[in-house]
């Protein structure tokens, strides 16, 4: 369910600036974007686990406002990112 310190590291390196950049919003994001992939994954498995579930609901309203804020101040950016993460259908 969580991603390992090597998965954390390869999505930095993709997504930041450069290799200590942690905090900008498309890392954030990206980490984000993966943690609930993998919570997803648990859930379809563990059907009743609600605590799980409302941790899974909270990410995802954490990462819709981090896109709002991103697709407000850069959105040659924000397009990027949904683009390499799937994320719009």
């Amino acid at each position: 369910m969580t991603i390992t310190k090597e998965e954390k590291a390869a999505i930095i390196k993709e997504f930041g600036k450069n290799a200590k950049d942690c905090g900008s919003t498309e890392v954030q994001i990206a980490i984000l974007t993966k943690k609930i992939n993998a919570l997803t994954d648990h859930l379809k498995e563990h059907i009743h686990d609600y605590h799980s579930k409302r941790g899974l609901l909270m990410m995802v309203g954490k990462r819709r406002k981090l896109l709002d804020y991103l697709k407000e101040n850069d959105v040659v950016s924000y397009r990027n990112l949904i683009e390499k993460l799937n994320i719009r259908k």
